[in-house]
């Protein structure tokens, strides 16, 4: 897996870091994360930028970061932030369908850009201007902050031979891919990372999508769900900052 350099973020909290030095007060912030402890390299990655924080302010910012099973709401790292109780998140865009659907475009599509594409179109294209009109409504910034590359189509209780195989399958798939997929008979759902092991074990889906073999093996899905199959719906999905 390949996890982007995080410039944007890390300018952002420099410039912040080198203003409160200059006030000769530290700053605490935290930070709360859609991943469980173990979902490595995602934690990895923000654990990584908080001690380069920490690091380039001389000990005069410091980030903590609680992963899920510290602030036990997954789905909820945006109300969050919005609501004060964070200053920081680490998530996906398009976990907010429900919410806000204009915020979706800025993890990925189906058919969507590569990685590459999705950094030039950011950083050179408009995207992060769009991203920061898309964020406004919520009072709140975003910026990038790792990106998964391609990612598989997901593991399969049954072997998927034609399309009609797939009618009646109650699927975890979040984002625009969803409705792709809902569109062709399936139940789809989203579900937190930390579970779907027990889901899929426990038969409340026949289904899902998590993001390639590095990661999914470590999950287990593999010893339930054999069949495993390529993708189309996630070209590249960037994950965010919030903040």
């Amino acid at each position: 897996m390949r996890i982007a350099k995080i410039l944007g973020t890390l300018g952002l909290v420099a410039a912040m870091a080198i203003g409160a030095n200059a006030a000769e007060k530290k700053v605490k912030w935290k930070l709360a994360m859609t991943w469980g402890p173990t979902l490595t390299p995602f934690t990895t990655a923000v654990e990584n930028m908080a001690k380069m924080v920490e690091t380039m302010s001389g000990g005069d910012f410091v980030i903590r970061v609680d992963a899920a099973n510290k602030h036990k709401a997954p789905f909820g790292v945006l109300d969050m932030v919005k609501l004060g109780q964070y200053e920081m998140a680490h998530s996906a865009s398009y976990y907010w369908k429900g919410k806000d659907v204009n915020l979706l475009p800025f993890t990925t599509m189906p058919f969507g850009m590569t990685a590459p594409e999705q950094y030039a179109w950011f950083y050179h294209g408009g995207g992060m201007e769009l991203m920061e009109k898309a964020y406004a409504p919520h009072n709140m910034l975003s910026f990038p902050g790792g990106n998964t590359g391609n990612q598989m189509g997901g593991w399969f209780r049954k072997e998927i031979k034609s399309l009609d195989d797939l009618k009646g399958l109650k699927m975890r798939i979040p984002g625009f891919a969803g409705e792709v997929l809902a569109k062709l008979g399936l139940t789809v759902t989203n579900i937190a990372p930390g579970e779907l092991y027990t889901s899929l074990e426990r038969g409340t889906i026949d289904a899902l999508e998590w993001v390639g073999p590095g990661m999914d093996i470590k999950m287990g899905f593999h010893k339930i769900a054999p069949y495993y199959y390529t993708g189309w719906h996630e070209p590249a999905t960037e994950l965010q900052f919030l903040v």
